[in-house]
């Protein structure tokens, strides 16, 4: 039996890589493996030995085993010994007995089922049916301890990432043109070896005149008089810490081609911007500008914007025509150029926009003036999304890019033409009456932009002192004039919310202003405005309500009453807040006032 466990294995195949192979050893049943597999190579004995729970080669992973002698040869599978040292408690000698007796021989027919029925089993029951009384570990039952299987598994990585990067190498030397002596060990002179710092490697067969003649840094490295020193063909060169061994020797290949920009469009853009650094550290000055060639030129994504700036910056290659590439994903140009910008905008804008702003008020203009109503939505859903990224990217300054003064600027054009158009249409002339919707829907569309950016004070302000816009209000048909009344309720959503904070005064001059129209064209907004959200409406106005003084608070209130009973549906109903006035100005008042706590002191400590 002993004899079985110390067979000899059969010859192991021949790997391709004769480095990788640990020395096989004849003398004892150790196996060669490939280094840092984590494999076995285990004899027949020991394959039976976990395939039948009762042998005894199984029986040598018992946790009363001694350890192995060090964590070093827990790569091969150690033979068992014929005896131990140290002295083993009495049970493990009546198991031992029994193992030499042969009561446990592998070919004998399996014990007889344990009688469940007697008291206690006998000794013989016992050490045939151990694992039923004292299951094993898996420690236990399986040579290799846990603990050092990630340590055996790293080199396996580590030679599948050697073997598919020489794949790779293998592949892009394959694609030469022919005629291309590139890796050419015949007419090499030579071996250069690249070495990554995760300790990936590759050589490569190159010529020195090559090297030479394209890269300054290898011409200064390679000089005559270092050639002459090497008095052995090839000559041996390393170059380690390479953060991409495959793009390096990518980059020394294209030293071997006539057009380099031609090769380097079958690449992305990732791969160009590996080569491009690597040719900037060698100093390979035709690899950067074919590399800024094409980068100049090739569409890229979105998300190669940063990595194309950041590469080209942290490179400063600005004399070899990086500032070409960066114009298209920045906005700084040059002094020349920032003052004949100034100066238009300056005639444009009175001289105070920024390049970034004057765009951007552009883009309102032209949402602000759009004939096409669909389209206008779209664009200001747009614009909107635009100003909100902006504001956020400048770390939530107010205006961003965009200053109150200028989005102020465009909500009184809107006002102005707006008035004129009342005046228009209350006169009698409607051929342009739409333009009323129109320029309500863009005050209300700045309205919403304003409240985000928290500066909507000077707007409510504004618009409540408009009295002469809705002292018109009547005189024009409510089909044309409800938009206005969107704006005003925008404005009761924003100060019922919190989300704009004026004086008292202001509060009530909004509501002596617009109540009454708002109440007017309530009906013809509950039924022509999509998507209107009335409760919140209604909620807005209730709380604008409450913040005035209770005497202003009743006024206001059991004016609404009555209105509320003789319009029903076409009134706003804020019956909450009326109920919150009520016990505000008559329950509380009723009541016994409270008590207000006095403040007790127990006691007094003194210093001595």
């Amino acid at each position: 039996m002993a004899a079985s466990s110390r067979s000899r294995p059969r010859p192991l195949s021949k790997l391709s890589s004769p480095s990788h192979l640990v020395p096989l050893d004849l003398s004892t049943s150790w196996c060669c493996t490939p280094h840092g597999l984590g494999g076995h190579a285990q004899s027949s004995s020991s394959s039976a030995s976990h395939s039948h729970p009762s042998s005894p080669a199984r029986t040598a992973a018992h946790p009363m085993d001694p350890p192995p002698a060090s964590s070093s040869a827990a790569s091969y599978a150690t033979p068992p010994q014929p005896s131990y040292a140290p002295s083993y408690p009495s049970s493990y000698t009546k198991f031992n007995s029994a193992l030499n007796a042969g009561l446990l021989n592998p070919m004998s027919p399996p014990p007889l089922p344990l009688d469940k029925t007697r008291s206690s089993p006998t000794l013989f029951d016992m050490m045939a049916n151990e694992q039923d009384y004292h299951p094993r570990t898996a420690a236990g039952v399986y040579s290799i301890p846990t603990p050092h299987q990630p340590h055996q598994l790293q080199p396996a990585r580590s030679m599948d990432r050697q073997m598919l990067l020489q794949d790779r190498i293998a592949d892009l030397i394959g694609s030469c043109s022919p005629g291309n002596q590139f890796n050419d060990a015949d007419s090499s002179d030579v071996r250069l070896t690249l070495s990554s710092k995760d300790g990936l490697s590759v050589t490569l067969c190159v010529h020195r005149h090559i090297l030479v003649a394209h890269s300054r840094f290898f011409a200064a490295k390679l000089s005559d008089r270092w050639s002459k020193q090497q008095r052995t063909l090839p000559h041996i060169v390393e170059i380690s810490d390479c953060d991409d061994v495959e793009v390096y020797a990518e980059t020394l290949r294209l030293m071997y081609c006539k057009d380099l920009r031609r090769r380097l469009m079958r690449e992305d853009v990732n791969k160009v911007l590996g080569i491009l650094k690597v040719s900037a550290a060698i100093v390979f000055d035709a690899g950067v500008l074919s590399c800024l060639e094409y980068l100049e030129a090739a569409p890229w994504a979105e998300d190669d914007d940063e990595k194309v700036a950041a590469l080209l910056t942290q490179l400063h290659l600005e004399n070899s025509g990086a500032g070409e590439v960066l114009k298209r994903v920045s906005l700084e140009l040059a002094p020349s150029a920032v003052v004949e910008e100034a100066e238009v905008g300056g005639s444009c804008n009175g001289g105070n926009s920024s390049g970034g702003e004057e765009v951007l008020l552009r883009l309102l203009q032209v949402v602000l003036q759009g004939k096409d109503e669909k389209a206008r939505r779209e664009m200001k859903g747009l614009v909107s999304k635009m100003l909100r990224e902006n504001n956020t990217s400048r770390g939530g300054a107010i205006g961003g890019d965009l200053r109150k003064e200028s989005l102020y600027s465009a909500c009184n054009g809107c006002l102005s033409l707006l008035c004129e158009q009342f005046v228009r249409a209350s006169e009698g002339d409607h051929s342009e009456v739409a333009q009323i919707a129109r320029q309500a829907d863009n005050l209300h569309w700045m309205l919403d932009i304003l409240v985000e950016r928290q500066i909507a004070e000077e707007f409510l302000r504004t618009w409540a002192m408009q009295t002469e816009l809705a002292a018109m209000h009547c005189k024009v048909p409510a089909i044309h004039r409800y938009e206005v009344s969107r704006v005003t309720a925008r404005l009761f959503v924003g100060v019922g919310k919190g989300q704009i904070l004026v004086s008292k005064e202001a509060r009530c001059q909004l509501l002596s202003t617009w109540l009454e129209p708002f109440y007017e064209d309530f009906g013809w907004m509950r039924r022509a405005c999509k998507g209107l959200d009335r409760h919140l409406i209604e909620d807005g106005l209730a709380n604008t309500i409450l913040t005035l003084p209770l005497a202003t608070q009743q006024e206001i209130l059991l004016a609404w009453f009555n209105r509320f009973l003789n319009s029903g549906e076409d009134c706003p109903n804020i019956q909450r807040g009326f109920e919150v006035w009520w016990r505000r100005a008559f329950w509380k008042r009723n009541s016994e006032p409270e008590q207000p706590s006095r403040l007790r002191i127990t006691a007094i400590c003194e210093n001595s």
